[in-house]
């Protein structure tokens, strides 16, 4: 195969700056020709893999976090040319490869990425933006995009931990309009995630049971404002428990929502920051993700 293999060597704890020699061996031991890139800037990958000639290349393999991924995958929507996706997870927290079941040793993961079983994976069209697993906002979203990179190459997941702490006294809620299955709902409401991963943030079965990333459906979670300090412990111990079906907690499937706020909302788009919005339309583009898993 003819491979443009794409990295970020500020992703984690340097695991792909560590790992790069083992990466590009396994790709080559078989003959396959690679060609090598690291980001240099945010949207690097997205612009690089957008302008790629076509039929150069018969693989697009990527290595660093959620965020990598999401450029590389923004980047192929805007081709006429889609190619399959491999993908070596070496971020802080690396939800989307955990839902997926890529391995965690990084010579398999590489061996993953260039095999021929390919996924053909859900995505979300956020307005005119993408997201590959999860769109959010709200109650301590703005951590994964504004924990300081060197915080997050040193301390990992526990980087992410350390600074939603210093964010519990501002928590904000926002009065929204949803939209979705044929329902309206309106109320105050502290968070929201729409979400195609069985793991977010680190934490894994957060979404609930049963989650297929190529059903056509959102997993949505939605936590109304607590009236009180009672209420506020009691979502806490939720979240930590898992227990998407708690006091306040709205939680359903959807293949389309939609999100009217009077005040624009920050929202986070696979841990990066996906900008301020007053109205979002969230569309599951299903199966329009080809990705190697083994």
């Amino acid at each position: 195969m003819r491979i443009f293999f794409i990295f970020n060597l500020k992703a984690g704890k340097g695991t792909v700056k560590r790992n790069l020699p083992d990466m590009i061996d396994v790709m080559s031991e078989e003959g396959h020709e690679v060609t090598v890139h690291a980001t240099r800037f945010a949207g690097d990958a997205r612009e690089r893999i957008a302008n790629l000639p076509e039929g150069r290349y018969d693989r697009i393999v990527c290595s660093g976090g959620d965020g990598t991924l999401d450029e590389v995958v923004a980047g192929m929507k805007q081709r006429k040319e889609k190619l399959p996706i491999g993908y070596i997870p070496g971020g802080s927290t690396n939800d989307f490869a955990a839902s997926l079941g890529l391995p965690k040793k990084v010579r398999d993961a590489a061996k993953a990425a260039i095999g021929n079983v390919i996924y053909n994976c859900d995505v979300g069209r956020f307005n005119d933006k993408s997201f590959v697993y999860v769109a959010a906002f709200g109650l301590f979203t703005e951590v994964s995009y504004e924990t300081p990179q060197d915080m997050k190459n040193m301390l990992g997941h526990a980087a992410y931990i350390v600074e939603g702490f210093k964010r519990l006294q501002d928590i904000k809620s926002y009065r929204i309009k949803v939209e979705a299955n044929g329902k309206v709902k309106e109320k105050e409401f502290i968070y929201g995630m729409i979400t195609n991963s069985s793991s977010v943030g680190g934490f894994k079965n957060i979404t609930g049971k049963d989650v297929d990333l190529s059903d056509g459906l959102f997993e949505v979670t939605l936590i109304e404002k607590p009236q009180n300090a009672l209420d506020l412990n009691g979502i806490f111990t939720a979240m930590l428990n898992r227990d998407i079906k708690a006091k306040g907690f709205y939680s359903f499937k959807t293949g389309s929502i939609r999100f009217e706020s009077e005040v624009p909302i920050p929202w986070t788009l696979d841990g990066e920051f996906g900008g301020k919005e007053t109205n979002v339309q969230i569309i599951n583009e299903e199966k329009s993700l080809p990705i190697a898993i083994g």
